[in-house]
């Protein structure tokens, strides 16, 4: 069988390889997905947060897909696929009984094809969500990275509304115009009183609902462009008697301030119903690194319409992966006004006391006003040292990055040996797209903190340590909630293994180089 010939072949190609980056579980995924292949059942791994950062686990499934007889699609972001094409393939076809082709693209090539095709999520899903007809029903599909299928889909299933599509109305419903840059005067006029967020992006309220509503009924509707077809149709599950369904699509504007311009976004709040004849088509193997912390992880099952399919997740490598933690008891909560500059101090402890010992520092501020204040405050006092989210780092460099910037660039920066967090990484309210989620486990009377908001949060903040965890360095998570909600204890549980700090010293930080050192 498939999986007897991978686990032997791989198996050997391990032990040729001297130096080669060991990863424990390389043959238990390898024959997982060599099942998957065979019986053409989907699987969802979970490889664990450090393994996802380090992306060792890739060696397995590639082996399984270049051995396997008929043709198979992998899944990846580009970054990921030049590794693949650069490494990880010429490497194992070298070793493995195997001469399968390889192309890349962003369609299936032709029916006679039987190799290996990469491609980017953007481009299989588009495929897919346009009825599948780029990519031939049956296929087995590698999905890697799948931390962020979710976000990949919305991505996708968004639609605007851009400024210079209102002058696009006004020319092809002429009759019309002046009831359209009414209706652009008064939804700028509302879309302007919002209060300003960092996003800068807003959900539509029921006054600019009924502005859209009128100027709906106003249109003749045989002479739309494209744009607003789609949107007068997405538009519409909103505007009868005014009152939303029990899933609306997710209906948002971004402004420009400066420019006074608005945009209007929408996209579908739930995505099982959408994806679920998607996961019917093929077998799909799923990999992922901390999605969530049950094994069969139900949560992301039920978002994404994923039914009946084998779970895996392998366990950590217990104390190589150790974090050394520090959350201090007494810093006031972050809702709380006293927080900022009781933060602040205790960053510049944490630093001062870390100055003389080599290494990345990575301050994590996901709130953008108090971002820029500490960078200012420690560039006052550490200079050049300081910069905020940029690549190019002095070797002693002070990092100061919010999360989104933090989680695109860690694999290109080295791993710090302190790693500064402020608040726990629990979505926005503030973000439409968040506040439109929790409306609708509101209005079905879910728990949406710990539905939503938590595993977000954790599988957040497991990917950001990977890094420290390669160092075995120090975390300072600053948030006191972790000690004094209830909660606290599924967020110390996902980080672990651990072990805890109650104090601060310099020699905390002369041990870590010791040990890195040595």
């Amino acid at each position: 069988m498939i999986e007897a010939e991978v686990h032997l072949s791989l198996h050997n190609f391990l032990r040729s390889q001297a130096g080669f980056p060991s990863w424990p579980h390389h043959l238990t995924m390898a024959r997982l997905v060599a099942r998957a292949l065979r019986l053409g059942r989907s699987a969802l791994i979970q490889v664990g947060a450090v393994s996802g950062y380090q992306g060792r686990y890739r060696t397995s499934f590639v082996a399984s897909a270049l051995m396997w007889h008929g043709p198979v699609i992998i899944v990846a972001q580009e970054t990921v696929q030049q590794l693949l094409l650069r490494v990880e393939i010429p490497r194992l076809q070298q070793w493995l009984p195997t001469n399968k082709s390889i192309r890349t693209g962003d369609a299936w090539p032709d029916a006679e094809f039987q190799g290996l095709l990469l491609t980017s999520p953007e481009a299989w899903l588009k495929g897919q969500l346009a009825g599948g007809s780029r990519f031939p029903q049956g296929i087995p599909t590698i999905i890697d990275g799948v931390d962020d299928l979710e976000d990949w889909v919305r991505h996708q299933l968004s639609q605007d509304i851009q400024p210079d599509d209102w002058d696009q109305l006004m020319l092809a419903c002429p009759n019309q115009a002046e009831a359209i840059r009414e209706a652009r005067i008064q939804l700028t006029h509302k879309l302007f009183q919002h209060p300003a967020n960092p996003y800068q992006c807003y959900l539509i309220s029921q006054p600019e609902i009924e502005i859209l509503h009128r100027l709906h009924l106003a249109l003749d509707r045989a002479n739309l462009p494209d744009k607003w077809k789609n949107f007068w149709q997405q538009f519409q599950t909103l505007d009868e008697n005014l009152s939303p369904p029990a899933s609306p699509p997710l209906l948002w504007a971004t402004i420009a301030h400066r420019q006074g311009l608005f945009s209007l976004h929408y996209a579908p709040m739930e995505l099982g119903e959408i994806l679920s004849p998607i996961w019917q088509r093929q077998p799909v193997v799923l990999i992922g690194s901390a999605i969530e912390p049950e094994t069969e992880a139900p949560l992301f099952r039920q978002r994404l319409g994923l039914d009946d399919l084998t779970c895996l997740k392998f366990s950590s490598e217990s104390q190589a992966e150790a974090i050394q933690l520090y959350v201090p008891y007494k810093l006031p909560l972050p809702n709380t006004p006293e927080f900022q500059a009781a933060f602040i101090h205790k960053v510049r402890t944490l630093v001062c006391l870390s100055a003389t010992a080599p290494g990345l520092t990575v301050v994590l501020v996901g709130d953008v006003p108090l971002k820029a204040q500490v960078a200012t405050i420690l560039a006052s006092e550490f200079g050049s040292r300081v910069q905020v989210e940029k690549t190019c780092l002095d070797e002693n460099g002070i990092l100061i990055s919010g999360w989104e910037f933090w989680r695109e660039h860690q694999r290109v920066l080295p791993a710090p040996h302190l790693l500064i967090i402020a608040t726990l990484p629990l979505p926005s309210l503030e973000n439409p797209l968040v506040a439109g989620r929790v409306a609708l486990y509101k209005r079905s009377h879910q728990d949406w903190f710990r539905l939503y908001l938590l595993p977000a949060a954790l599988n957040e903040l497991q990917r950001a340590i990977a890094p420290v965890r390669e160092s075995q360095g120090i975390v300072a998570l600053l948030d006191s909630r972790v000690v004094n909600r209830s909660y606290g204890a599924q967020i110390l549980a996902a980080l672990s293994p651990l072990a805890r700090i109650n104090y601060l010293d310099p020699s905390l930080f002369s041990n870590t180089d010791e040990e890195n050192s040595a």
